[in-house]
């Protein structure tokens, strides 16, 4: 219990450190909200022939135009601070969020979902190197891990709003978008510009060599390719979860967010392993949450009853609560202080374009398997590969006597 005491009694910055946690939220909140309205939203466009594949990919939609935006939001972090672009994108998430709820041509559906994932990009970006410029790594463990245990209850409260709403309205999902106004409003009181005082600074104490320093193409690059597969794969239940429940037999949107509620809660177990294996190295961290993660995915695939499927879901879950932690601290240690907001929309392009490629990979894997069940199991078995090619880069850097990469 003291342990517990201590940790809340070292934390600084407590205002902005919340806001961040909820801000960082938001870009998963415009997936996550969608899963249990996707079967009825394919159900009201089911005259249009291509509403299988247009559907699942307006809800992604988002995660495109951050794969595509994400660099340049980096670039707009660096160039004119963190707090004023995030005030921006927050308050047009909202209006581009709340959109959809006022139409309904799919087409624009899907052009104001794009719109909604530029606002995402610039959120993602600039919270993420705030979090950087902060705290200190330890802080931003901390911190880190705060927010994979507010991410299950957040996620539960959108989840059991999402369900009725589809059922009042099929689009009554987007309503809950207008929640970005509080934020803002909250972010406008208590968020303050950090990186200008302190990137001014570091660069005057920087000797001519240090302020030269290379951007590291190499580095990004692999974690990069490691972070579009985790995403893709991050994504199969978040995006196609509803669909599966339907091939099981649930298909009332508010029993499968019912039953989605308390799984939805293990990602703070996952938080917690994330925060246990804070010492261990990148590979294992990594080697682990591809594991876990895709074990439940691959439960799910062979799921042949309800208690089953929520079994899977509650492994998923747990290895959803340590994906994206591990890979933002992974990536914060590995970017220099005058890189970081580059390098961390360099990460965002990666992560969701593995989200707006998931459910065009799992719609394949589903004509190759012929059920999404079928795509879940193969997904799973992907994902348990990768974990063994990460245990295998850990022993291997371990047997040639070189330094095992930790998150410092």
């Amino acid at each position: 219990m003291s342990k517990i005491f201590d940790f809340f009694k070292r934390l600084t910055l407590v205002p902005q450190g919340l806001i961040i946690v909820i801000s960082a939220f938001l870009p998963l909140f415009a997936i996550v909200s969608m899963f249990p309205a996707l079967p009825s939203i394919i159900d009201h466009f089911k005259d249009h022939p291509n509403a299988r594949d247009l559907v699942p990919l307006m809800v992604s939609a988002p995660g495109l135009a951050i794969a595509l935006t994400a660099s340049f939001a980096g670039i707009l972090v660096d160039k004119f601070g963190r707090v004023k672009p995030l005030l921006w994108a927050t308050f047009f998430y909202g209006v581009f969020g709340i959109a959809p709820f006022f139409l309904t041509d799919l087409y624009m559906m899907m052009g104001s979902r794009f719109l909604l994932g530029f606002s995402e990009a610039i959120i993602i970006t600039a919270v993420n190197t705030l979090i950087a410029d902060y705290w200190e790594d330890e802080g931003r463990r901390d911190w880190l891990f705060l927010q994979g245990l507010a991410g299950p209850f957040l996620g539960a409260i959108v989840i059991r709003l999402a369900g009725p709403a589809t059922e009042i309205q099929w689009n009554g999902v987007f309503i809950i978008y207008g929640v970005a106004f509080l934020v803002f409003a909250l972010m406008l009181r208590y968020l303050t510009e950090p990186a200008k005082k302190a990137h001014a600074n570091t660069q005057a104490q920087q000797t001519p060599a240090m302020a030269k320093t290379p951007f590291p193409v190499v580095t990004m690059a692999m974690i990069g390719g490691v972070t579009l597969l985790a995403s893709a794969l991050y994504y199969v239940f978040i995006i196609s979860g509803g669909l599966v429940f339907r091939e099981i037999g649930v298909t009332e949107p508010s029993r499968i967010s019912e039953l989605s509620a308390i799984p939805s809660l293990f990602v703070m177990v996952g938080a917690l392993i994330f925060r246990l294996l804070g010492k261990q190295s990148n590979a294992i961290q990594l080697g682990a949450f591809f594991f876990v993660l895709c074990s439940g995915l691959l439960i799910m695939g062979m799921a042949d009853s309800v208690p089953m499927l929520v079994a899977g879901l509650v492994i998923q879950q747990t290895g959803a609560g340590m994906s994206v932690p591990c890979l933002i601290a992974w990536t914060q240690t590995k970017v220099p202080a005058q890189h970081r907001g580059r390098g961390m929309g360099i990460w965002a392009s990666c992560f969701f374009f593995g989200q707006f490629s998931s459910p065009w990979l799992v719609a394949r894997l589903e004509e190759t398997t012929s059920s999404v069940q079928g795509a879940f199991e193969v997904a799973g078995y992907v994902g348990i590969a990768a974990a063994v090619v990460a245990l295998i880069a850990h022993f291997g850097s371990r047997a040639k006597g070189q330094p095992v990469p930790t998150q410092r």
